[in-house]
């Protein structure tokens, strides 16, 4: 759960790598040397995992893909896909979450996981510092040394690179493309919304890091409502009631988040659906799997199309 906090100490980033050919290539999932063990490394079942590089940066990435139960016997059928970021912890969690939720019947619909990893050969933290983030940080909460504000060149390459991958590997529903982020990944996926809305129909941003870059998001979001009239997409926010100023010192990302909700939804967009939810009884670090379960219904359940706004 650590992985999801927006800020800690960092080492020096890694010299980028050699610029190299944006060949896929399907491999096991990368662990870090310090979690390997003598025994046999635990594996998901009906997963698999592919080498997807950026040619630009020269990083190389994973994706992670879970194919929804009947794939195989449905030759002809499409499935929405959902996006994961942060992959090395919401990938099982998304995939279990999904299973359980139709273990009884069907209470939402079936859908393709792609998780999204860091780059290889980083820890987690330099990664999603530099990929998630829109602008240098030079603030209190800056880690020493710390790279910040790639978001654009991350987004580059899952719109060239991931999702063309994807959609030639997989039946996708390319109409019906979702993203799921936590803390920088709800920053991430913000920064999508309000800069490349054609990547995704739908989103579920979880405790969004809206304080970063001194609130970059509220900018961004008044420069695209100066160009755009209308924003199809549907949204599902998600927050904790202790993520607050009582309960944290330094950040209200209670009310930074209603602040954003309230902005999108004053513009009046026609194709804008937007839910969001402040959960009781939870903290930046508790909050993932219950959001993840709403958003999920919110997205993918029975009765998606009909939620109004909240």
């Amino acid at each position: 759960m650590a992985l999801l906090v927006g800020c800690g100490k960092a080492p020096a980033p890694a010299k980028a790598a050699t610029p190299q050919a944006a060949v896929a290539v399907r491999t096991p999932a990368h662990a870090p040397r310090s979690q390997r063990g003598e025994g046999h490394p635990y594996e998901l079942a009906d997963t698999q995992v592919w080498d997807v590089p950026d040619p630009v940066s020269g990083r190389r990435y994973q994706v992670f893909v879970a194919l929804p139960r009947g794939y195989a016997e449905n030759p002809q059928r499409r499935y929405p896909v959902l996006y994961a970021t942060d992959g090395d912890y919401a990938f099982a969690l998304v995939k279990q979450i999904a299973r359980r939720l139709n273990g009884e019947g069907p209470a939402i619909e079936d859908f393709i996981l792609v998780g999204l990893s860091y780059a290889v050969g980083e820890e987690p933290m330099p990664s999603r510092r530099r990929d998630y983030t829109p602008t240098p940080e030079d603030g209190p909460t800056a880690a020493p040394v710390a790279t910040h504000g790639q978001s654009a060149a991350y987004i580059r390459y899952l719109r060239e690179q991931v999702l063309p991958f994807v959609a030639n590997h997989y039946r996708t529903d390319e109409q019906r493309r979702l993203y799921l982020g936590h803390s920088y990944g709800g920053l991430l996926g913000t920064d999508i919304l309000l800069s490349s809305p054609e990547m995704f129909s739908g989103y579920i941003l979880g405790s969004p890091s809206y304080w970063y870059g001194e609130h970059a998001m509220v900018a961004q979001e008044k420069t695209f409502a100066a160009t755009h009239r209308d924003l199809p997409a549907q949204v599902y926010m998600y927050v904790g009631e202790y993520e607050q100023v009582r309960y944290h010192q330094t950040y209200d990302m209670v009310i930074d988040t209603q602040n954003m909700a309230r902005a999108l939804r004053a513009r009046g967009y026609p194709s804008l659906h937007l839910t969001l939810e402040v959960l009781n009884d939870e903290d930046h670090l508790s909050i993932g799997p219950r959001g993840i379960t709403h958003g999920l219904k919110v997205l993918l359940g029975s009765k998606a199309a009909d939620r109004s706004e909240r």
